[in-house]
């Protein structure tokens, strides 16, 4: 995994760019008990945003969504290369 030198993330920075998400989620959740919402629905939305948070996280952690490199090679697929 990455650790965090040069762009790369570590858990930390990971989950505080997390957090703000993972809280509007269970703000929402609580929002829609507190209208007197069947209960269930609150789990039935739980889970996505949970996944979504991991999955977030993950991206975040291993510098997936920061270590974008640029290639100067012409795409696949290019017919205007000579």
């Amino acid at each position: 995994m990455a650790e965090s030198d040069e762009g790369g993330y570590n858990r930390k920075r990971a989950a505080l760019a997390v957090l703000p998400f993972l809280l509007l989620g269970l703000a929402d959740i609580i929002l829609l008990l507190q209208w007197g919402i069947n209960p269930l629905w609150g789990f039935m939305i739980l889970p996505p945003i949970l996944f979504m948070s991991v999955l977030a996280w993950i991206a975040f952690r291993s510098g997936l969504v920061g270590n974008r490199v640029v290639d100067d090679d012409p795409a696949v697929g290019d017919l205007d290369h000579d």
